[in-house]
C-alpha cells in the first residue's frame, strides 16, 4: 500500500508550500507534481494519484492557494506558481529523484499551469487535461496557450473534450498546430463527449464511456513512462 502523508516544501521567499505526498512501495523511479484547482482532494483524484504511485512514481500535490489567506482565488499563475513548483521540484530532488525524472500533471486551469511550467522549467514531461486559456490568457500573469506551446521545453500531452464549451474544437486545433512547432514531442488528443474525466467529483464509472476513460489514463501513464527516463 502506498504511503500518504503531508509535508512542507520550502519556497525561496521563506514561506513553505503545504504538499500532499503519496510514495510508492520500494524505490521511486521518479516524481510527478500534480497541480489541481481544488483546496480538497476528491476521491477519484486521490485514486488516480495512488495509481501513479503504484506505478512507481512519488506523487507530490502542492496547495497552490496557501498564500490567499482565505480569499477565493481559484487560479494561481505567474511568480507564485513557479515558486511553488520550484519548491516541489527541489523537494523531489532532495528525496532522491533525478531532475529529468520529474513530471507535471494538471487539470483544468491547473492544466494550463502545467503547460506553462513546461515552457520554463527543466522537467522531463508534462500532461494537461482540459486546459483552458487557449486563445486568450486566463489571467494577466498567464500566457495564452497558443503563444506558450511553441516554447515548450519538455514533452507535453494535452487531453481535451470535443464538447467542452470552455475549449471549443477550433481552439484545440489551433493549440495542436502551435504545439507542433515546439522542439519537443507533443500530442493533443480530443475525446467525444465529456467522458474521459475520472478525476471529477461524483465520477460514476457506470455512467461514463469506459473506453475513453481507459484510453485517457493509459495515455497519461504511457507519456510519463516514455519520457521520464
Amino acid at each position: 500500500m502506498s504511503g500518504v502523508y503531508r509535508d512542507l516544501a520550502p519556497v525561496h521567499d521563506t514561506t513553505r508550500v503545504p504538499v500532499t505526498v503519496i510514495e510508492p512501495d520500494g524505490h521511486a523511479r521518479g516524481g510527478i507534481v500534480v497541480l489541481h484547482e481544488s483546496r480538497e482532494f476528491t476521491d477519484p483524484l486521490l485514486d488516480m494519484m495512488r495509481s501513479l504511485a503504484d506505478d512507481g512514481w512519488t506523487v507530490l500535490a502542492p496547495d497552490l492557494f496557501h498564500r490567499t489567506n482565505g480569499a477565493q482565488a481559484d487560479k494561481v499563475f505567474g511568480d507564485d506558481l513557479f515558486a511553488d513548483f520550484d519548491a516541489c521540484f527541489d523537494w523531489l530532488i532532495g528525496h532522491g529523484v533525478f531532475r529529468d525524472c520529474v513530471g507535471v500533471l494538471g487539470f483544468d486551469s491547473a492544466g494550463t499551469a502545467a503547460l506553462l511550467v513546461a515552457t520554463s522549467r527543466p522537467i522531463g514531461a508534462a500532461v494537461s487535461i482540459a486546459a483552458p486559456g487557449i486563445d486568450s490568457p486566463l489571467t494577466p500573469q498567464a500566457d495564452a496557450l497558443v503563444h506558450a506551446a511553441p516554447k515548450l521545453k519538455a514533452p507535453w500531452l494535452g487531453l481535451y473534450s470535443e464538447d467542452d464549451p470552455v475549449t471549443p474544437p477550433h481552439h484545440v486545433e489551433q493549440l495542436r498546430d502551435a504545439a507542433a512547432r515546439a522542439a519537443v514531442a507533443t500530442l493533443v488528443v480530443s475525446y467525444p463527449g465529456l467522458h474521459h474525466r475520472p478525476d471529477h467529483p461524483g465520477f460514476d464509472r457506470d455512467a461514463f464511456d469506459d473506453d475513453a476513460v481507459i484510453d485517457a489514463q493509459t495515455r497519461i501513464f504511457d507519456w510519463f513512462d516514455s519520457h521520464l527516463r
